[in-house]
């Protein structure tokens, strides 16, 4: 009998269907389980099989412990194997070698377990034989559904269930908070938990991802967006397979929960090294661009992270282009500092309106400074109702209110509370004192909704996570249209195995990119009516996909303007080794500019990336660049341009050319178009891409692709 094609599809679709759904019950029953076994479970106290079973002594549900040899461990009584329990558990702890791990987890895979979590390390990280027994392990969990937290991690902290199921001593006593902490490293995981728990916060769950061979940060976010006790993530990574994944799934998560994310390895340029763009567009900045297109913050310090993330646990901003803050502070020395450091990261404190300013005027004695910041001395009996006043202006978005502890002179809980509600505006609270004397004060705070930083420069910090998570999502919500009208590039007959130069112009050109008047020529006496053709200084070019980098073998020669000079230049072109044919590219000579770098290169990870820097010979060496995910706005590449450090050079800096820089945003609008419409193209750069106050020519161009599939 023939087979239904129709039945097939839906056949698979529908197991397709069940099998997701059965990894997502076992996620849940992988973070907030009922019953519980510790394969390995020692009396041994160096083991983590003690610990990890020590540390479930709190835990409402079923405990279980296995070993093979042992009748009882901590008090429990201890089965053989997995299959002796009187029903398959919902968490099976691997505190085992790990060459005896593989076996294990097929037996809790035939034993119905919903989610493993293996401790040992040994895996893909140490080698080849690692790297097998790890694609054993993830075999089988993708056979059966069952979920795997690891291997090669401390496991996780999840306060609300009572479960602490993490082999480090003292974790049983982190506080139940509403952030949650997904960290790659295990470590990290521990080091963010343990600082939220010193600001008063604690944490929702705090999971270590380690070799992250199932259970990845997508998978662990999009859980938590469900969990009514997380009302923030703090995100931990150092590397990411799926990236593309990821982007998609935060873009989802971050308008409903915010995420602040720290990225590890600064000094991490990538795996690329053919060509400049590979190089400049280093796999963290990558990350970093992702996660900030998807609306999450990114900060740069564990203290960053945790301060962030629990700030906006609590308060939220609106989306906005620009958050602007009213700041009060009873002194004016930690006034400055604030009113400084909002500055250098771009925050403004816009001066309050005449009616504002009266209004404080009044309440406050002579000689107070109250356009804003807003210094009242001392404070005062009237300080909440100054800070009413700044909050109630209309240029203010959010209030910061800076005061050294002094609880004869100020009571903040008293009196800023109902202030806050009232204004219906974030209110950040900033303090120092004694740890005894701001330990209630703390409390007293959190307890009211207010978030509280120590010192002037973590409420700057605070501050910044605020209205960057508003940035982000203004972002998304104005830029979706135009990210979907630059998604549609039309389906494009596949390229070349290789495209030279010409070749690679010819390509650009046809997705909207100018360059200057050329000719290939394959003779000598054809360059020759080329120049004529011309009549003026051209450069002339060798041709051949075989040279990526022109300049550095000696391929390129500026300003030919006879057919002598000519003939100098053809000679030395044809030294250049080549295995292939040989070809020339004789173009005019373009005027004088500003010459920038764009680039496109299709990441393993992440896809499609988009960069744009200062260009020319100096690209490599000033590495001032900026990258996102494509595709891409306009008004993404605008941002771009702007977060160079040398941004000042496009806008008629020291008798530079002011830049056109629509022109340069539709030029790497048009990479990104290039690489939507060929999945075959696997690295673009333009260097240089000359610049004028009206237009912008591609002078070099480079087009790297590969076969689909390989």
């Amino acid at each position: 009998m023939a087979s239904n094609p129709a039945v097939e599809l839906s056949v698979s679709m529908q197991t397709g269907s069940r099998s997701r759904s059965i990894r997502e019950a076992n996620l849940t029953r992988l973070f907030a389980p009922r019953s519980i076994a510790v394969v390995g479970a020692s009396n041994g106290p160096s083991k983590a099989g003690h610990h990890a079973l020590k540390a479930l002594a709190g835990f409402s549900g079923e405990v279980w412990a296995i070993h093979p040899r042992e009748n009882e461990v901590l008090g429990r009584p201890c089965a053989r194997d997995l299959s002796q329990l009187p029903h398959p558990v919902d968490l099976a702890i691997l505190a085992i070698p790990s060459h005896a791990c593989a076996d294990a987890v097929e037996q809790a895979a035939a034993q119905g377990v919903g989610a493993v979590w293996i401790i040992a390390g040994g895996f893909g990280e140490t080698g080849e034989t690692g790297a097998r027994l790890q694609e054993r392990i993830r075999d089988t969990c993708a056979r059966s559904g069952m979920r795997l937290l690891g291997p090669n991690t401390s496991g996780f902290i999840h306060p609300a269930a009572d479960c602490m199921a993490c082999f480090v001593p003292g974790t049983d006593r982190l506080r139940h908070g509403q952030v949650a902490v997904v960290a790659q490293s295990g470590g990290v995981n521990l080091s963010i938990a343990f600082l939220l728990d010193r600001l008063g916060h604690g944490v929702s769950l705090a999971v270590g991802l380690g070799n992250a061979v199932d259970v990845d940060a997508a998978a662990t976010v999009e859980w938590l967006v469900e969990d009514p006790n997380t009302q923030a993530i703090a995100l931990h990574l150092e590397g990411v397979t799926h990236g593309r994944r990821l982007y998609d799934m935060l873009r989802r998560v971050t308008p409903r929960k915010p995420v602040v994310a720290l990225v590890a390895g600064r000094c991490d340029v990538g795996e690329f090294a053919q060509s400049h763009t590979g190089s400049l567009m280093g796999s963290r900045d990558r990350t970093v661009a992702a996660l900030r297109q998807a609306g999450a913050v990114v900060v740069d310090s564990t203290e960053e992270l945790a301060q962030a993330a629990a700030v906006l646990s609590m308060t939220r901003l609106g989306a906005t282009a620009q958050a602007r803050f009213g700041l009060v502070t009873g002194q004016a020395g930690p006034g400055l500092l604030i009113a400084d450091g909002l500055m250098a990261q771009g925050l403004p404190l816009p001066e309050l309106s005449c009616a504002s300013q009266a209004r404080v005027e009044s309440l406050l004695p002579p000689l107070t400074f109250v356009k804003n910041p807003v210094d009242t001395g001392r404070p005062g009996p009237n300080f909440p109702l100054v800070v009413q006043a700044v909050g109630e202006d209309p240029q203010i978005d959010a209030v910061l209110v800076f005061g050294l502890h002094e609880p004869d002179v100020l009571q903040p809980v008293d009196t800023l509370v109902p202030v806050a509600k009232a204004l219906g505006k974030p209110l950040l609270f900033g303090s120092l004192g004694l740890e005894p004397d701001l330990l209630p004060l703390r409390q007293a705070l959190r307890a009211a909704g207010l978030p509280m930083a120590e010192g002037p420069e973590r409420l700057v910090s605070a501050a910044r996570a605020l209205a960057a998570d508003a940035q982000a999502q203004w972002r998304l919500a104005t830029q979706a249209e135009a990210l979907c009208a630059a998604a549609s590039a039309p389906p494009a007959p596949p390229l070349p195995r290789t495209l030279d130069e010409d070749g690679a112009k010819h390509l650009l050109e046809q997705h909207g990119l100018a360059t200057p008047r050329r000719r290939r020529c394959t003779t000598h006496d054809e360059a020759h009516r080329a120049l004529a053709e011309f009549g003026g200084p051209v450069v002339a070019k060798i041709a051949s996909s075989e040279v990526l980098h022109k300049t550095e073998a000696g391929g390129v020669h500026l300003n030919i303007g006879t057919p002598v000079q000519l003939n100098t230049a053809l000679a030395a072109l044809d030294r250049i080794p080549l295995s292939g044919a040989r070809a020339y590219v004789l173009e005019q000579m373009a005027p004088p500019g500003l010459d920038l770098i764009i680039g496109a290169v299709r990441d393993p990870s992440w896809g499609p990336c988009v960069m744009v820097g200062l260009g020319g010979i100096t690209a490599e060496a000033l590495r001032d660049t900026a990258v996102r995910l494509a595709p891409v706005s306009a008004e993404d590449v605008q941002e771009m341009l702007q977060s160079l450090r040398g941004a000042a050079l496009l806008d008629g800096f020291r008798g530079l050319p002011r830049c056109d820089r629509s022109a340069i945003a539709d030029a790497v609008l048009a990479l990104a178009r290039v690489m939507d419409a060929h999945p075959e193209v696997r690295e673009i750069e333009v260097n240089p891409l000359r610049v004028y106050a009206h237009g912008a020519l591609a002078l070099d161009a480079l087009v790297v692709t590969r076969e689909i599939g390989s």
